[in-house]
């Protein structure tokens, strides 16, 4: 009992001095002093500086993967938009005809309705891994193709030109032979198409049938030049003189031709028969034989009634004595006959 009270006694003793002790008292008048705060100094309120405002931000659009080409037409690293304006400008290019080494035509793929799917052949290239090459698909209408060709072919065919001989002066000279031509539409058209359809811009030489000329400068043949009041005949074979002849020819009051004839028909042993003229009225034929007027060879010329035969009458060569007619002796007449041919000229001069 006495134990236990005296732990209490110690226990209210010792919370009493921790009381006194944190109160700060002392055998002295506690005094309690309050000193105001330290100044404070604050910053004036400041403005933000100005900003620049960012634009707004698009998605990037999409382009065609590196070395993409549509119909031979570079189209990597464009948009769709760009490509399909390059792919169409390059196909309206025209395609180039050549005729000849100094003639071209252009063809405007237009022209003959040509169309490519610019839009399909944009929306593979899309989608296509690089250096991915697209065919451009081109409609093409083979109709309008041939017709454009046989409307040109109506322009540049020409038919081919004989050589022949004119009469320069007193001598026969020839003239150059030029071959023809024929445009090939079927295999121009092919070539059109197909350049079209690649979308090719290469020259494309237009093909022709080649067209010989029946008569070259080395093959005239024969020609007889006539001086008429001269009395006498050439022969010239291919532009060169062969052998002269004294002739008669008409008389003032039926005289021979002036101008270029050929030989139209020839005959052996001729029948003479009366020409419808005043000066053989009352005449018969005469058959072939001693005495026939034309002698045995008859060489016809495009002047009518007119021809180039021999004579019985050997006498009259020389002269003004025929009615038109070119008379000569008979073995000259008939070594003519042998080296012209139907069709040779005749030029008749009034020299």
């Amino acid at each position: 009992m006495g134990l236990l009270a005296a732990c209490a006694l110690m226990g209210f003793a010792s919370a009493f001095a921790l009381a006194a002790s944190a109160s700060g008292t002392d055998t002295g008048t506690t005094v309690t002093t309050t000193e105001p705060p330290p100044p404070t100094t604050e910053p004036p309120p400041t403005e933000p500086p100005p900003t620049t405002p960012t634009p707004p931000s698009y998605p990037r659009e999409p382009h065609i993967a590196a070395g993409v080409t549509i119909g031979h037409v570079p189209v990597g690293g464009l948009t769709y938009d760009r490509a399909s304006q390059k792919v169409e400008s390059a196909f309206a290019r025209p395609l180039v005809l050549v005729v000849s080494p100094t003639r071209k035509i252009r063809l405007a793929p237009d022209d003959v309705g040509a169309r490519p799917n610019v839009q399909k052949a944009v929306s593979r290239a899309r989608y296509s891994r690089p250096g991915a090459r697209i065919p451009l698909d081109v409609e093409v209408s083979r109709a309008r193709i041939r017709g454009y060709l046989e409307r040109l072919g109506g322009e540049l065919d020409r038919e081919p030109v004989d050589a022949r001989l004119v009469l320069r002066g007193a001598r026969p000279h020839a003239t150059r032979s030029v071959e023809g031509r024929h445009l090939k539409i079927l295999v121009n058209a092919r070539r059109v198409r197909i350049a079209l359809k690649r979308n090719v811009r290469l020259p494309i030489s237009l093909a022709f049938d080649l067209l010989k000329p029946k008569v070259a400068e080395d093959s005239l043949g024969p020609a007889v030049v006539i001086f008429r009041d001269s009395k006498k005949l050439f022969l010239y074979v291919d532009a060169r003189l062969v052998r002269w002849f004294r002739i008669a020819t008409g008389q003032a009051s039926y005289p021979t031709p002036v101008g270029e004839f050929e030989i139209v028909i020839k005959e052996r042993n001729p029948w003479w028969n009366p020409p419808p003229s005043d000066w053989a009225r009352g005449e018969s034929p005469v058959p072939p034989g001693p005495g026939n007027p034309l002698g045995t060879r008859w060489m016809g010329i495009s002047a009518q009634y007119v021809g180039i035969h021999g004579t019985p009458d050997a006498a009259s060569i020389g002269y003004s004595a025929s009615h038109g007619c070119i008379r000569m002796r008979i073995p000259d007449a008939e070594w003519l006959f042998q080296r012209v041919k139907i069709g040779t000229p005749v030029f008749i001069l009034s020299r």
